[in-house]
């Protein structure tokens, strides 16, 4: 089986798939794993520790990937990479099928299995494969470390003889891994944190960590552990309440997603006009819109007293860890696709289901089938005996 790591194509991702420390195991295990040269430059890990481990440096992307069994990647593929595929590939990424649609269909034409770290399945026995998970507590740490270098004031109390500076007030939105990291590097860097999230089963994480949790009386508990989207009515009481939370804030730090939709506006234009000087919000939730009204993504902007920074892809801030964490999420999961060394899912496993996207160019995803267009054709489990 052979195993292509490429560089991503992305305009300032600096992570990899495979580090070298799980090239070792894979090679180990038989797989034969091709590298890009410099594909993990950008991460702190060079050509030579990859040969040192048993890796293969290919000098192109389409030296690296056009035999390939399996290709690993952190983002989608282009349909210009895509064209140097082999039939039949699977591969694996992160892969938002609206953003990549075109390379969808560039990869049903190809027969390949497509897998998706987007659509993981939220049960415990899927927590070593979650990337998602793995790489929101790198953006949640970077969030915390990011309001503190933009605050102008210090974020713990200082007792000192010309008197007492008292700690940075930070508000976090969205208590799910993001959100825990975010109050856990706030709490470290000594400021008095609030969080608030509309998921009632959030109050009891927030506050091990030391934080206050927010009850503003609006709450929207969704399937597998998500928030659901809020009505219009929900929405104008939420942001009635946090008005006067967010206002007395030094920092926001917003952390909000709908699985599928853009990222809800928490913090609005008015909001924002309402902070104090020096005030900070970091919105997590850039990519998918953000959540305060006029974020620019990528951007820090400021508005009144106020500096809105648009955080985009902050795990290839941290790329070292990050794409360690997502390399053992790779090779988890890739043991569900593989046996004996050689490419072979094991189509009645629940984790396999619900992260494939293509099953041999065919649409194994609704989501995937409506967008290109195309009939979905679903994976099904074989009845027992007994069931028949």
């Amino acid at each position: 089986m052979i195993i292509a790591v490429p560089r991503e194509s992305r305009s300032g991702e600096t992570r990899v798939s495979l580090v070298p420390e799980v090239v070792k195991k894979l090679v180990a295990s038989g797989a034969d794993v091709v590298v890009e040269s410099g594909a993990g430059d950008a991460a702190t890990f060079t050509d030579e520790a990859y040969r040192e481990v048993g890796a293969r440096i290919a000098n192109s992307t389409a030296e690296a990937v056009s035999q390939a069994d399996v290709i690993a990647k952190v983002n989608a593929p282009t349909p210009e990479e895509v064209a140097n595929y082999r039939d039949g590939v699977l591969v694996m990424s992160f892969f938002q099928i609206a953003a990549g649609l075109e390379a969808l269909r560039a990869l049903a034409a190809k027969r390949a299995t497509v897998v998706s770290f987007d659509l993981l399945p939220r049960i415990s026995r899927a927590q070593s494969m979650d990337a998602l998970s793995s790489q929101a507590l790198v953006s949640g740490y970077r969030a915390g470390l990011e309001a503190a270098q933009r605050q102008t004031k210090f974020f713990p109390m200082f007792m000192t003889a010309a008197g007492t500076i008292p700690p940075a007030k930070v508000l976090v939105m969205g208590v799910g891994v993001a959100g825990l990291q975010a109050i856990a590097t706030a709490k470290r860097l000594g400021a008095q944190v609030l969080a608030y999230d509309v998921r009632s089963a959030a109050k009891e994480e927030a506050e091990s960590l030391g934080a206050k949790f927010l009850d503003l009386g609006v709450t929207a508990e969704g399937a597998g552990g998500y928030a659901r989207e809020l009505s219009a009515e929900e929405l104008a009481a939420q942001q009635a309440a946090l008005a006067k939370q967010i206002s007395a804030c030094d920092v926001v730090i917003t952390t909000a997603a709908v699985p599928g939709r853009k990222a809800p506006i928490l913090v609005t234009a008015a909001m924002v006009d309402d902070m104090g000087p020096g005030s900070v919000i970091v919105d997590m939730a850039a990519d998918g819109g953000g959540n305060c009204e006029v974020t620019v993504a990528g951007e820090a902007i400021r508005r009144g007293h106020c500096t809105v920074v648009g955080l985009t892809n902050p795990p290839a801030s941290m790329p070292t860890h990050a794409s360690a964490l997502f390399a053992r999420n790779v090779s988890n999961l890739l043991e569900l696709f593989t046996a004996e060394n050689s490419v072979a899912p094991d189509w009645e496993d629940e984790i396999v289901i619900g992260t494939t996207i293509l099953r041999d160019g065919e649409a194994a995803n609704a989501t995937a089938a409506e967008a290109l267009g195309v009939a979905h054709q679903p994976i099904t489990v074989p009845a027992t005996p007994e069931e028949a």
